[in-house]
């Protein structure tokens, strides 16, 4: 059964983002919304997550738990997700982690 789905997006390339908007709309930059079966949101987020680059992307979706939603990412981001008991929170890295994973340019 379909869902709503929202993916958020941070510098992906621009065959992403036109594979994303065949199936979800884009409300704001970088943020697609739609209603997707398992099947069609788990290929799009393989995608996106084997093509993410220097991007980062956040897919969330109804899940039977507690929260009744799972967030899955991809792509380096200060904020990830921590599993506490079953519950997902999210943590920062710390700012020093953040730079010394970014490349020197």
């Amino acid at each position: 059964m379909p869902s709503m789905t929202v993916l958020s997006t941070t510098a992906v390339p621009d065959h992403v983002r036109g594979a994303l908007t065949r199936w979800m709309i884009e409300p704001a930059p970088g943020l697609y919304v739609g209603t997707l079966s398992a099947r069609v949101r788990n290929e799009l987020w393989r995608v996106v997550s084997a093509s993410i680059g220097n991007g980062a992307a956040v897919l969330i979706h109804p899940e039977a738990n507690e929260q009744g939603y799972v967030l899955r990412t991809a792509g380096e981001r200060r904020r990830i997700p921590v599993d506490f008991d079953g519950l997902t929170l999210v943590a920062f890295r710390p700012e020093e982690y953040v730079e010394a994973a970014d490349p020197p340019f």
